[in-house]
């Protein structure tokens, strides 16, 4: 849903706000897209690639979401949230599914209704929009400051 995606991405330049934690590292546009188009990959490679067991998949699939958040994240607050992200939406995923709201499109759920694969895809999905929600948040604040600036030396 896209505002859920919209809450997520402001969700993590405030919490780095509340917790007094800047978020420093790779802060530039570069870095989100290169994010933006990791996410894709690992996203798409939970639909088509083909490994012998769902287990080997979910494996590779969190090994890659970690690396995603290692490479573009690094924070505690963006791996925690990465975490709860993932926790929640798989909850709200299972209970659509069950209560017949949702059809998975999956032919072989393993994990209750879903595949357990999920999860990764959601914690890796949360650490890219929260890169973006980052970068959105920091142009604000460069624009904030520099109007604040300009009326300063204006008066």
């Amino acid at each position: 849903c896209h505002s859920c995606s919209a809450v997520v991405g402001l969700l993590y330049p405030c919490i780095d706000s509340h917790l007094g934690e800047p978020h420093k590292f790779k802060r530039e546009w570069a870095s989100v897209m290169r994010c933006v188009a990791v996410f894709v990959g690992i996203n798409h490679a939970s639909a088509k690639l083909d490994f012998a067991n769902n287990m080997q998949l979910s494996l590779t699939l969190a090994a890659l979401s970690l690396g995603l958040w290692w490479t573009f994240d690094r924070s505690r607050s963006g791996f925690g949230l990465g975490i709860t992200i993932a926790f929640l939406a798989t909850l709200v995923t299972q209970l659509l599914v069950y209560n017949g709201v949702y059809q998975s499109r999956y032919t072989s759920p393993d994990f209750l209704y879903i595949r357990s694969w999920l999860p990764c895809i959601f914690f890796s999905g949360g650490v890219t929009v929260g890169n973006i929600g980052r970068q959105l948040a920091m142009g604000v604040s460069e624009i904030t400051h520099k109007d604040c600036h300009d009326k300063v030396h204006m008066d």
